[in-house]
């Protein structure tokens, strides 16, 4: 286990932009190495790396929110502005929309997961590491 001095912040000082950054990378945010889900949205109880203890970091409802608002500003606003699919068969429209939303949707939901636990750390007033 690495020394946990070096990775987290000085005194009085929350490092939002790299915990949310190392978040959106699925990485921890105390250290940056490990991964921060074990399977596809199961966040680790701790870092294999640091030790920070993963699991206190709650995501709640925040990521699907957030997920939905994503693609819905993203995809699904641009495409009311093509006519197709105003004019196109029904059946068509959603045969080709409703793969992409949900393709979108699974790609982006743990990115979000990981940047909102990310961030959740980095406003946390403490930041353990659990011993072994």
């Amino acid at each position: 286990m690495s020394d946990s001095s070096e990775t987290n912040p000085p005194a009085g000082q929350t490092p939002w932009f790299s915990g949310l950054k190392r978040g959106f990378a699925r990485r921890c945010p105390n250290c940056g190495q490990s991964p921060i889900f074990n399977r596809y949205l199961k966040v680790n109880r701790t870092c294999v790396h640091c030790g920070l203890g993963l699991g206190e970091f709650r995501a709640d409802d925040a990521p699907p929110y957030f997920t939905i608002l994503i693609v819905g500003h993203v995809i699904v606003a641009p495409l009311l502005f093509f006519p197709w699919i105003w004019q196109a068969n029904v059946w068509l429209v959603l045969g080709t929309v409703l793969p992409a939303l949900l393709i979108a949707t699974l790609a982006f939901l743990p990115v979000v997961k990981g940047a909102v636990v990310g961030l959740h750390w980095a406003i946390e007033p403490r930041h353990t590491v659990e011993e072994a």
